[in-house]
């Protein structure tokens, strides 16, 4: 079979169903490696028409049908980079933890590549616990409060309150941009201030961060690479960039 004709399957099959599994796959194509299938993922991913998980991938349609305009046009932008750090992120999950992943569409594939297993989420994504609360071992907690329009995000003091409650272990955050001079930035004050706070309560900050946000300053830096365990990228620092956050003491891992 040709694989413009096995993509517009797999087109189909995720109009109709939220994932389609790689093992399903191989049974509606035997003739066709999985090696080729796994390809046949990437290309679609690339295009932004799915989202690749564990086992399979998801349905771009069934992730993005309530979302706004600019959280979904994001949802398509650095697909790729995007999930590998996802994909790095998740290997970092543990059973029994404690766990808070932020808002945003890197957050997004983080909750879907992330295990079903034994552990506590919170979000402050509405999306992104939509997502986790597919699974059926996690416990999804939903922080409240006012939504932030451009990445769907909640925020506030109500949220304030509720972060207060918990304990984390680790926290998976996203920035808007970094830069040496600004550190961690995002463009909402409450925002920011909610950033901060759970960055102060976690035992362990991973920074989940595309290259495509180096160097940009929004107006709310939220914490400095000393602030933090671990940063997540998709491709190599610049070399005074690496330099200045392996000083601060945050370990850098480059996620393929």
């Amino acid at each position: 079979m040709a694989q413009k004709e096995r993509l517009d399957a797999i087109r189909d099959i995720l109009q109709s169903s939220p994932f389609v599994s790689l093992s399903d796959l191989e049974k509606r194509f035997p003739t066709v490696t999985s090696m080729t299938l796994r390809r046949d993922i990437d290309k679609l991913e690339a295009r932004g028409e799915l989202i690749k998980v564990r086992g399979g991938a998801r349905s771009m349609k069934f992730l993005t049908s309530s979302a706004e305009d600019n959280f979904g046009k994001r949802l398509y932008e650095a697909t790729g980079e995007k999930s590998k750090i996802a994909d790095a992120a998740a290997e970092m999950t543990a059973e029994g933890a404690s766990i808070f992943i932020d808002s945003g569409t890197t957050a997004l594939r983080l909750a879907s590549a992330m295990p079903d297993i034994r552990a506590t989420v919170t979000t402050t994504g509405p999306h992104v616990a939509i997502e986790l609360a597919k699974k059926q071992r996690t416990i999804v907690n939903l922080v409240g409060g006012m939504i932030n329009r451009e990445n769907l995000s909640v925020s506030g003091m109500q949220a304030m309150k509720f972060i207060d409650g918990i304990n984390i272990d680790t926290a998976f955050v996203v920035p808007s941009g970094f830069s040496v001079e600004c550190g961690f930035s995002c463009g909402n004050y409450s925002e920011c201030e909610l950033k901060k706070y759970v960055i102060s309560k976690a035992r362990r900050v991973i920074m989940l961060m595309n290259s495509g946000k180096l160097g940009k300053n929004l107006p709310y830096t939220f914490c400095k690479p000393d602030e933090i365990s671990t940063l997540i990228t998709d491709s190599a620092l610049p070399d005074e960039v690496e330099k200045f956050i392996k000083m601060s003491g945050a370990q850098i891992i480059y996620a393929k």
